[in-house]
């Protein structure tokens, strides 16, 4: 009588594996989508709120406000991020997404600044 020394995983356990890890990352990828969705929004944000003061500091020197952000000194825009200036006599409104995110934020400097804040 022989005795065989078998060593490894049979083929139930190895299924029953890749299984417990295919239902854990069904899981974790639409998680890991939302927390890139809110990155991306807050970066958004962050620009909308920096812009905000480059155009007061405009404001401060030129007596009015503008509509690109090219002529705002010391303001970097992000990648992927797309603003949309609308300058007014004593006020702006402004409005900054990011082409990942699923948010769209408005300024309002009338109106109190950030009106919809994450």
């Amino acid at each position: 009588m022989r005795v065989r020394n078998e060593k490894g995983f049979t083929l139930i356990e190895l299924l029953v594996v890749v299984a417990i890890i295919g239902i854990l990352a069904a899981i974790a990828i639409p998680q890991f989508s939302a927390y890139r969705a809110q990155g991306f929004n807050a970066r958004a944000s962050s620009d909308l709120r920096n812009l905000a003061t480059a155009e007061e500091a405009y404001f401060a020197a030129n007596a009015s406000y503008t509509a690109t952000v090219a002529q705002l000194t010391g303001f970097k825009q992000s990648p992927g991020v797309t603003i949309a200036i609308v300058p007014a006599a004593s006020a702006f409104t402004a409005s900054a997404s990011h082409g990942n995110g699923d948010k769209t934020f408005n300024w309002d400097s009338a109106n109190g600044g950030l009106q919809n804040a994450p």
